[in-house]
């Protein structure tokens, strides 16, 4: 027989390491008496020489030694058990434990645990408890086969797809049973044409492209879902440093401005800041299309003045030295949705099982984001080549909260990006109000409706129960935005009640 090291060692062996996944070095020599020879090129102990050795047969009355690396399900599930017991008992300290079994002896600490600890029935109830939420789950992958398990899931490389893109190097894709390709876009045109051709089976779009898409605004009308929401506030409006002495929108006439798509948060907000300052979006400034990535060389050359645009770049300007942040688009409306999860009506109705998975992966990540203390981890995890391509500190700097605002100053406001997967039907609505308004779609529309048809909330206030969050107990809510109270159920009266409109 030869000896384990690791978690599943036998605990009542004086030798064995339980630690996981190393050897333990108690002095300079380590276990076998060799000295440590350094680490690998995985930050393991690199040992070079035999650790393990054959032990001395057990005794009858005690339990069995660690015996060789094929050893019954049931045998290891036993040897876990008395593992977790006997480390519990010496509060993981390794030394004692293995101080103590030399002093005693292993049969006589193994009578005297199970004298005092129902060891057997312990093993017992565990084997039992296993056994029935292995079939459950077995029972569970019968029910609901998954009808695709290889996706492709397109998005564009800004903070706001944070769920989207963590959920691939951090494992929430694969937790639920699927393997996806996140595939990096350059911009939202190329992410709805991939979508609606099928190349992505779904993807990271901006909260009013669902709505867009199924109206056929600016493409062939097709029926959308926009299951979740990625991101709330997120957004900023940069200016170039030149005009830091240009801080009232007033002053602003004969700015060229950049937003990332026609159908975006970034474009309504911008319109409706600049107008509820006496500026026409349309007449006034000049607002252009320009991917996120491009926004930064642009401000640089001169190509425009400022940008409402998703971070990291707002941040990457300031970085850059070439803009500063006029104000958080959380200072216009305090917890606007920006960027979603998104997929056909055909894909969720064709493959529902697969559907939901990947609807449970996104709640689940997004929720993982929601919590400040794995922000940093999440951004170590997004900003390489392949997700964002941006400096850690960065994207450090805006999903912490606490960064620099290109003025001099470092500020702190830990909601400056936050995350919330529940879709507002309200959201919606005020969405089509602003589409409305500045002439995106024409004529009657019936709001809650298209709102109900492409936001499903019930979907998803359901799938937030089956992972542990409390949903909303309504999908419709009032905002002020900017001092203006507005009520979904009034969405008409609302459009009509802006001096500066297209309709």
């Amino acid at each position: 027989m030869r000896r384990r090291f690791g978690p599943l060692s036998d605990p009542f062996n004086p030798d064995a390491d339980l630690r996981h996944g190393q050897h333990a070095h108690f002095d300079a020599s380590g276990p076998c008496g060799h000295a440590d020879s350094g680490d690998d090129s995985h930050g393991h102990h690199a040992c070079t020489h035999d650790h393990y050795r054959a032990d001395t047969a057990p005794s009858e009355q005690s339990p069995q030694l660690d015996s060789d690396p094929y050893e019954s399900p049931e045998t290891l599930m036993d040897r876990a058990v008395e593992g977790a017991v006997v480390r519990a008992m010496f509060g993981g300290n390794e030394m004692a434990r293995r101080n103590f079994l030399r002093t005693v002896g292993r049969g006589t600490f193994y009578a005297a645990l199970s004298s005092v600890f129902p060891l057997a029935a312990c093993k017992s109830a565990t084997k039992e408890e296993v056994e029935a939420t292995t079939k459950g789950t077995a029972a569970e992958s019968t029910k609901n086969p998954l009808e695709k398990t290889k996706l492709a899931v397109g998005f564009v490389p800004i903070t706001c797809a944070t769920p989207i893109i963590m959920a691939h190097p951090l494992g929430f894709y694969e937790k639920h049973g699927l393997d996806v390709d996140v595939i990096k876009t350059a911009g939202w045109a190329v992410a709805r044409d991939k979508s609606l051709s099928k190349e992505y089976d779904a993807s990271h779009m901006l909260t009013p492209m669902p709505l867009a898409i199924t109206l056929g605004a600016g493409s062939t009308a097709t029926p959308y879902l926009m299951p979740a929401v990625e991101n709330i506030n997120g957004q900023a409006i940069t200016l170039h440093m030149k005009h830091k002495d240009k801080r009232d929108p007033k002053q602003w006439k004969g700015f060229k401005f950049a937003v990332p798509f026609d159908y975006s948060m970034h474009n309504f907000l911008l319109r409706y800041y600049v107008a509820e300052h006496g500026v026409d979006p349309d007449q006034d400034i000049q607002i252009r299309v320009i991917p996120p990535p491009e926004m930064v060389a642009n401000l640089k050359a001169g190509n425009v003045d400022g940008y409402l645009a998703p971070d990291p770049f707002n941040q990457r300007a300031v970085y850059e030295k070439v803009g500063f942040l006029h104000l958080l688009t959380k200072e216009i409306w305090e917890g606007h949705p920006c960027c979603a999860f998104a997929a056909s009506a055909e894909f969720a109705s064709t493959m529902p099982n697969t559907f939901g998975a990947l609807f449970k992966a996104i709640v689940d990540a997004t929720h993982y984001s929601s919590k400040q203390e794995n922000r940093k981890e999440i951004a170590a995890a997004i900003a390489p080549k392949n997700y964002l391509n941006q400096p850690v500190t960065v994207v450090e700097q805006v999903l912490t909260g606490k960064y620099a605002d290109g003025l001099g100053e470092v500020k702190e406001i830990p909601n400056r990006i936050d995350f919330n997967p529940f879709p507002w039907h309200s959201m919606a609505v005020w969405i089509l109000t602003q589409m409305k308004r500045w002439g995106y779609v024409k004529g009657d529309i019936d709001y809650k409706k298209i709102a109900e048809q492409v936001y499903i909330a019930t979907d998803c206030g359901k799938i937030m129960k089956d992972l542990g969050y409390a949903p909303p107990s309504s999908t419709y809510e009032n905002y002020t935005i900017m001092g203006k109270q507005f009520d979904p159920n009034a969405a008409d009266a609302y459009v009509e009640s802006f001096p500066i409109r297209r309709i």
